[in-house]
């Protein structure tokens, strides 16, 4: 079972041919094991080729984050703005290997670090939630000044890359040319519950660990006997932005509650066997019902996973660049699961 194109063509001066993603044949099958190896996988870095260049911008009074940009050779024909997971950053091996893809393909590439993520941390001490989009709306708005950007967010970023084409509604289309969203929690309440599963209690622990590390800094938070992310949320992430309490935080901030808004091409790719990302949230009637969001649920990948048998090793950079290209050259393929 896997991914089937219906035909190839050449874009951009490019061998497109060569970058098809064609069915995802799986490294390994096991869930937690692909999960770990899209975590560990080596990656192409490319910033020797293309060298990338750190901009500060300041998206609210006092909140200035980093962002990393590297330009194609050549005249780019499109940029991409890619989007990070939960304590992660514009280093994560996904956002480089896919800016390396992209590059190659002759997109720029732009790498944000959400506030208080990355290098962002030391000149902006404040917290993000995984429904905050001020930031990357902001950088959407900038980048659009050229043309309209691509937004791919994964994880966390997928959330807020979805619910911020739900806010933009009708006005979408002139400020973004699509949304990716990749492994990406849009119902955030059955997402932490998954996470709270005793076969995911590492995953719950490592994130929270990273969480009260990164917050200890900024005072204030009794962050005592914290074990998992809900009860960091609950003591730390509601109070802070003004939720009454996490399940608050959850139900408001869910990309689950604007899909029907989307008003630009859409994808969302996930595994069915991803450990933190339940597939039923997926049985939203709002994308199956909206004609502009396509789903991917593909059966084997775990959590932003995705390393495949055979050539293309990192299969869901060369299917996200593909998907981008048809939508792009407005040659929209149905890719079919079979």
């Amino acid at each position: 079972m896997g991914v089937r194109r219906r035909r190839t063509h050449r874009g951009g001066g490019m061998d497109f041919g060569r970058l098809m993603a064609g069915p995802f044949v799986p490294l390994v099958s096991h869930p937690h094991l692909q999960t770990v190896l899209g975590h560990l996988w080596p990656r192409p870095n490319g910033e020797k080729r293309f060298p990338a260049r750190d901009r500060w911008y300041e998206t609210e009074p006092g909140v200035r984050i980093l962002v990393r940009e590297q330009s194609p050779e050549g005249e780019p024909k499109g940029s991409l703005l890619l989007v990070h997971g939960l304590e992660s950053s514009s280093e994560a091996g996904y956002m480089v290997s896919m800016a390396y893809a992209a590059l190659r393909a002759g997109y720029a590439v732009h790498r944000m670090n959400l506030r208080g993520c990355g290098e962002s941390r030391g000149a902006c001490g404040a917290l993000y939630h995984a429904g905050l989009t001020a930031d990357a709306a902001y950088l959407v708005r900038r980048l659009r000044r050229d043309q309209p950007p691509w937004l791919i967010g994964y994880s966390l970023g997928g959330n807020v890359a979805l619910k911020l084409a739900g806010e933009f509604g009708p006005d979408g289309p002139k400020l973004l040319r699509g949304v990716i969203a990749v492994s990406a929690p849009m119902d955030l309440a059955a997402c932490v519950r998954a996470m709270e599963a005793p076969e995911n209690r590492f995953y719950d622990r490592r994130f929270v660990r990273k969480m009260v590390k990164r917050a200890g800094g900024d005072g204030g938070f009794n962050l005592d006997g914290l074990r998992s992310v809900r009860e960091f949320d609950d003591r730390v992430t509601a109070p802070y932005f003004g939720f009454r309490d996490a399940w608050d935080y959850y139900r408001t901030q869910s990309a689950t509650r604007v899909l029907d808004r989307i008003c630009v091409p859409t994808l969302i790719v996930s595994a069915a066997d991803d450990p933190l990302v339940p597939a039923r949230i997926f049985e939203n009637p709002a994308i199956t019902s909206n004609p502009r969001i396509e789903l991917r649920l593909i059966p084997h990948g775990g959590h932003l996973g995705f390393i495949a048998r055979g050539k293309p090793r990192l299969w869901l950079d060369a299917f996200l660049l593909e998907w981008i290209e048809t939508a792009g050259n407005n040659r929209r393929e149905r890719f079919v699961l079979t």
